[in-house]
């Protein structure tokens, strides 16, 4: 069960500012997958009182701050999302992070930018598709949860799927398949610009020919999770993306409360495959006991710098 915070609950220090914290989920998800429960938790460890809701609830608007967790829908409603992200007085990850990282041509910045990243071709909405030797997957620019992914061998099929994303009012990359995703994704979590903890995700794109399989609300598609200790040469990988990110936008590492880098590949050769900014999941159930606390500890430290630094800390309006 979700503790929720309500403005009406009598506060222990009535003095103390409380700011209005809401985890922005969706309408099929209002309060994610079960993975961020602990935070709820570990905010209200600092005095911080958080609510889920699904970030199309006009109540959104009224929150000082709202920290997107798993708006897992907002593909599906692009304009409207980026409407509302722009509407919300203090959003995290910030605005200007999530317009940029919406579109997967951000993959082509963080080649620019010195990242190792999947090769990448990306197609504008009417441009034709050219398909390269070999399987490929298609996937739509502005995608979550792998919905419209798919892997091909044969070019027609390919360049068929492409014009039906296209003709969907979608952009399209087109990647070639790199078999060691047989050995699936490593998701490096990092807090606070700082690296927290990793989990491999088992593939999700079944073989060439079949759509992936969706969980119950076919919200994303239905993945295999399990801990990982990367090689430091994966974890380097990350932190170029996070290097990058926080150059490219002229902020601190401390800025981006929560970023998730999917690599494939291990010591040799890892790649970037996806920069997750927006709504990942942080795997916070697939690491011990221990290390959850002190992960969801991380996240909830970092929650309270940021109300610091949008003027929302404890003693910033006083109470009569």
């Amino acid at each position: 069960m979700h503790a929720t915070y309500h403005p009406h609950v009598k506060l222990a220090r009535p003095d103390v500012f409380h700011p209005r914290i809401v985890f922005a989920g969706c309408s099929s998800m209002p309060e994610g997958d079960g993975d961020d429960d602990g935070l709820v938790a570990a905010l209200r460890t600092r005095g911080l009182h958080v609510r889920w809701l699904s970030w199309d609830d006009p109540a959104t608007r009224d929150a000082d701050v709202v920290i997107l967790r798993a708006t897992w829908d907002y593909a599906d409603r692009l304009d409207e999302f980026l409407s509302w992200v722009r509407s919300i007085r203090h959003l995290i990850n910030s605005p200007e992070l999530v317009g940029w990282n919406t579109d997967k041509r951000y993959l082509h910045d963080l080649h620019r930018a010195g990242v190792p990243v999947v090769p990448t071709q990306y197609f504008e909405i009417g441009q034709a598709v050219t398909v390269p030797d070999g399987e490929v997957v298609v996937k739509p620019a502005v995608g979550a949860g792998s919905a419209g992914a798919q892997r091909f061998v044969d070019p027609a099929a390919a360049a068929a799927h492409a014009a039906t994303l296209q003709a969907q009012g979608r952009a399209v990359l087109v990647q070639p398949y790199d078999p060691r995703i047989a050995d699936g994704e490593t998701a490096l979590v990092f807090l606070g610009g700082e690296e927290s903890h990793a989990f491999t995700k088992g593939p999700i794109l079944p073989p060439a020919g079949r759509a992936p399989e969706f969980e119950a609300t076919g919200t994303y598609a239905t993945e295999t999770l399990s801990e990982a200790d990367p090689d430091d040469e994966v974890w380097q990988v990350g932190r170029q993306a996070v290097a990058a990110v926080t150059r490219m936008f002229g902020i601190e590492p401390e800025d981006l409360l929560y970023a998730r880098v999917d690599v494939i590949g291990g010591a040799e050769d890892p790649r970037l495959l996806e920069l997750e900014l927006i709504e990942p999941s942080l795997g916070f159930r697939q690491l011990s006991a221990a290390d959850r606390d002190a992960a969801e500890r991380r996240f909830a430290l970092g929650v309270e710098s940021a109300l610091e630094r949008f003027g929302l800390g404890p003693f910033s309006h006083r109470r009569p």
